[in-house]
């Protein structure tokens, strides 16, 4: 998975007053993308000695022993040689360094967060960021803001030596998915499980049993794997609004994504390996 960088390693600590080092890893961001270039096919970003000017350089976290950075003002237009790639591209347009791709993805979850925390929420008035640890503060009303994790599932539905798989509506992704869904307020993750199933797939379920988790950066996401089995009927009702395709696929005939990136990839090779959690 995405996250799987070893023997590399993010290190996510808030490092209060950290000197700026030239060498660092600098990230520069305009809306959706994130200033780097592809050659051979992998991903390079630049560091803030090549862009020096850029504003503030805001620490965000070590990659290996190299800070990370976020350039407070990066340009509308992208440099001479370099170009502004969407952070969810990153994986089609390139294959690695995968270490690379989960900093960008790891940096643009912060750089919205700081962006989309100017303001105080409770009484509307301008924040900064605080000197001993990673949040936003108010002085007005004295709140703290701190990062959030929006915490969705991933499912593998089984039925003996079958598995749901889906394809959502609405994207261009043509290969299939497990079924997803963020959890709602007063839900465990269990009874998620079971509620994005019975909605997007009118199956009951039982015996759900936990895999394994994943960070999903790009959209601030936590995301839990679990396995269950259908409970009664298989036949698929599918919610159309959300889906284009829902069905029960045998384990030896599952493909698997263009890359081993995601969580949803494991779980389904998990399964046409035969080593889904029991």
């Amino acid at each position: 998975m995405i996250q799987d960088i070893y023997p590399h390693r993010l290190r996510n600590e808030f490092i209060p007053g950290r000197p700026l080092e030239e060498s660092g890893w600098a990230f520069i961001f305009q809306g959706p993308g994130v200033l780097c270039r592809v050659q051979n096919d992998e991903v390079v970003l630049p560091h803030v000695s090549d862009f020096p000017n850029f504003g503030e350089y805001r620490f965000l976290f070590t990659l290996d022993s190299a800070p990370c950075y976020l350039a407070a003002n990066g340009p509308t237009e992208a440099p001479e040689g370099w170009e502004y790639i969407a952070v969810k591209m990153l994986r089609r347009r390139a294959a690695g360094p995968r270490e690379i791709i989960f900093a960008a993805w790891t940096a643009f979850q912060l750089a919205n967060w700081y962006m989309d925390n100017r303001y105080c929420g409770r009484c509307g008035q301008l924040t900064h960021p605080a000197d001993d640890e990673r949040a936003m503060v108010c002085d007005c009303c004295g709140r703290r803001i701190y990062p959030r994790i929006i915490p969705a599932v991933i499912v593998g539905v089984t039925n003996g030596d079958e598995i749901l798989m889906t394809k959502y509506k609405g994207r261009d992704i043509p290969y299939y998915a497990l079924v997803a869904g963020f959890t709602e307020i007063g839900e465990t993750l269990e009874e998620t499980v079971a509620r994005e199933v019975m909605e997007e797939a009118g199956l009951k379920v039982k015996n759900i049993r936990y895999y394994k988790s994943q960070p999903w950066g790009i959209v601030d996401d936590l995301l839990a794997g679990f396995y269950c089995d259908v409970d009664g009927s298989t036949e698929i009702t599918m919610d159309t609004n959300e889906l284009k395709e829902a069905v029960w696929v045998h384990r030896e005939n599952v493909e698997g994504q263009p890359d081993d990136f995601s969580l949803t990839n494991e779980m389904m090779m998990v399964f046409k390996a035969g080593k889904e959690p029991r």
